[in-house]
């Protein structure tokens, strides 16, 4: 069932799932206007193609356009936002299968290996688009052969056209490559409470402004940015084994429900009571999502 995304937009809606399946793949249906994404990455691909409209997506390297007819390929923690690039803004459906689903296709289909990159973040490529919007139709509608073969298809195809050699290890060589991971460790291991930057950058032998720029160089984000990234990760976790989200927020750090409410759909595109009423579901048909 779509849900809006805020609770109260009637003209936008949403709906992110996962299809039983297809294991290792994350779907999301939706129809935005107002909405936007907040900074943040993901641990597996985007695959992302708008059917209406268009949307505007931040990424590294300048912001791209993306209209019907193309497909967006974001490679695993690239950071990146997202918002309407017209005022009636964009309606797509996007796929997020896992590195390991990714690989797995690469090995049968393809001479790459290991955790493979996409050459270009958008292409032209309307047949893609269509396949992609099909894996949705197949899932809503139950047929698990049919989500799965099209998946596998329309993966390998972009994987032939755009892949590239294996993704570089984030390997620390640099002092500051050094700082930025010293401090990840950190904030992972103290994400309910985490040290301030100053307090960061002194336990670390460093200064405020170095950690910064070392961090954001090795992330492409600044600390606090990332932490909430991490901890609406951590609540996605403790969300699909069934923990209340009053009390995943605290748990992760977040000071109360509507903290996490406001982070988590500005990430994932829906409220976190959403995400888990999905997560919850035994799909035999779709039977809810919107045209």
């Amino acid at each position: 069932m779509a849900t809006t995304p805020d609770g109260g937009r009637p003209d936008e809606w949403a709906r992110h799932w996962q299809y039983p399946g297809v294991p290792g793949l994350d779907l999301l249906r939706a129809r935005y206007v107002r909405h936007s994404f907040s900074r943040h990455s993901h641990e597996g691909y985007v695959l992302g193609a708008v059917r209406r409209g268009v949307e505007d997506v931040v990424m590294p390297e300048g912001t791209i356009r993306a209209r019907p007819g193309t497909v967006v390929m974001i490679n695993p923690e690239v950071p990146h936002s997202a918002h309407a690039g017209v005022p009636e803004g964009w309606s797509y459906a996007t796929l997020y299968p896992s590195s390991r689903l990714v690989a797995e296709i690469a090995e049968e289909e393809t001479s790459l290996r290991g955790t493979v990159a996409f050459g270009e973040t958008i292409v032209e490529d309307e047949s893609t688009a269509r396949l992609i919007r099909a894996v949705h139709r197949a899932a809503e509608e139950g047929n698990a052969l049919a989500a799965d073969s099209v998946l596998r298809v329309a993966v390998a195809r972009l994987l032939r056209r755009h892949g590239r050699a294996p993704l570089p290890q984030r390997t620390p060589r640099t002092a500051g490559a050094r700082t930025a991971a010293a401090a990840r460790e950190v904030l992972l291991d103290r994400m309910a409470e985490p040290p301030s930057l100053e307090q960061l950058a002194r336990e670390l032998g460093t200064s405020p402004f170095t950690l910064l720029r070392a961090f954001k160089a090795a992330y492409g984000m600044p600390p606090h940015t990332w932490l909430t990234n991490a901890r609406v990760r951590a609540a996605r976790r403790l969300l699909e084994a069934g923990r209340a989200p009053g009390e995943a927020a605290v748990e992760v750090g977040f000071t109360d429900q509507p903290h996490l409410n406001r982070h988590f759909t500005r990430i994932v595109g829906v409220p976190p009571g959403a995400y888990q009423r999905e997560r919850a579901r035994t799909y035999k048909t779709g039977g809810g999502g919107r045209p």
